[in-house]
């Protein structure tokens, strides 16, 4: 690690879901959200901000919305403004980007917000801008969105190691069931018992309607200072202390194997590498279950388990409360929804929750100290991972 220690040092989020607002309602909405959750912020400290959004030309039909966002939120950056765009990992990289300039000592104290309107009239059109992540000209006439590829990830893993819908399901239930500890989650109000997730509608196969995560609109900011300006607005700040991100194709043709994700496993190595924590240290981490079975995935690429062994991870409880560590304990993608742009930057609110210690009961990590948030881009092909650390002290 090398310049100043950051941490963010808090956070906010919307009501994620089918929303009737637009695109500069939402930031509107965060940045009052946020301004609350953070009663001492005063809109002329911020002098940074940086936007995760991932399509809002398709979805939102509005460019250039960085400047767009500030003036919603009631700021007027003076020393960095930019939009990020890494498709499902857009507001990791708005994160990463203020962790970035705040360590440089080109900023102080900024805000990373990430905004998503997805549901539009037409589902058809909103489902031919999701196939824009992928390699359009070449993946995308044969039919390769998001629901079949990660159908076919499902195949290969239960062909070559046997998983199970079952193993599957239990990844789902336990996020819907900590999503209905979430208010703001999309489906805080639902129950999605084992039993009722095997038997839903199947969208790709494996993959039934509850493995697949959301169209989803929502926002969510965090609040990220340098050392010396934390104590100004918590005690109990997010240490950013390590970071990674791997890209090893983009072309379906040149993925190589379905199964063993090489780019989470060298993007975990790095952050944790530069947290010098290994991941059996993490007490909760907030993972990219997109799909039921990515989760399954991730299990095995970020060392929690063996190669083949991410099902019976799940089946066995082990990234739940009392197990190994606790995954997805605000209900990931697959109970909150996944508002592209919103997505990691919601995961980095519950990371500073969880070590404020303000988040239910039912979902509380006990006595966490190290966090571990992934997000994956496009067809898997993009990995990105951060480190967080509880605790006063920079």
């Amino acid at each position: 690690m090398t310049g100043r220690s950051v941490a963010i040092v808090g956070g906010a989020t919307t009501l994620f879901g089918v929303r009737a607002t637009t695109w500069p309602e939402m930031a509107q909405e965060v940045g009052a959200a946020l301004f609350r959750a953070v009663p001492e912020l005063r809109s002329e400290d911020v002098d940074s901000l940086f936007v995760g959004a991932a399509e809002p030309e398709r979805f939102a039909f509005q460019s250039h919305v960085a400047p767009l966002a500030a003036e919603q939120m009631g700021l007027r950056p003076h020393r960095v403004i930019q939009r990020t765009e890494l498709a499902c990992a857009s507001g990791q990289s708005a994160i990463r980007s203020a962790y970035a300039a705040i360590a440089a000592g080109i900023s102080d104290v900024a805000v990373a917000v990430g905004v998503e309107k997805m549901n539009l009239p037409s589902m058809a059109e909103a489902n031919t801008s999701m196939g824009c992540v992928m390699d359009r000209p070449w993946d995308g006439p044969h039919g390769a969105t998001a629901p079949p590829f990660f159908a076919m990830v499902a195949q290969r893993h239960m062909l070559e190691h046997g998983t199970t819908p079952e193993m599957m399901a239990a990844v789902s239930e336990k996020n819907h069931r900590f999503a209905n500890t979430n208010p703001h989650a999309q489906f805080y109000a639902k129950k999605f018992p084992r039993e009722k997730l095997l038997g839903l509608p199947v969208v790709a196969p494996p993959l039934r309607l509850g493995d697949c995560s959301s169209m989803t609109d929502g926002a969510a900011a965090v609040l990220l200072t340098a050392e010396e300006f934390v104590p100004r607005y918590t005690k109990t700040p997010a240490w950013i202390r390590g970071t990674g991100q791997y890209s090893d194709f983009h072309n379906l043709a040149n993925a190589g194997s379905l199964t063993d994700w090489v780019g989470l496993t060298r993007a975990a190595r790095e952050a944790l590498g530069r947290a010098k924590v290994s991941i059996h240290d993490i007490d909760f981490a907030e993972i990219h279950d997109c799909f039921s079975i990515s989760e399954i995935v991730e299990y095995e690429a970020l060392g929690l388990c063996a190669s083949g062994e991410g099902g019976q991870f799940a089946l066995d409880g082990r990234g739940d409360r009392g197990g190994d560590l606790v995954v997805n304990p605000r209900g990931g993608l697959l109970g909150c929804g996944h508002p592209l742009g919103a997505t990691g930057i919601a995961q980095a609110v519950e990371v500073f929750g969880q070590f404020a210690r303000t988040v239910p009961g039912e979902r509380q990590v006990p006595d966490p100290e190290w966090a571990l948030v992934h997000n994956l881009s496009g067809s898997a092909n993009v990995h990105s991972v951060m480190v967080y650390q509880g605790g006063g002290a920079s």
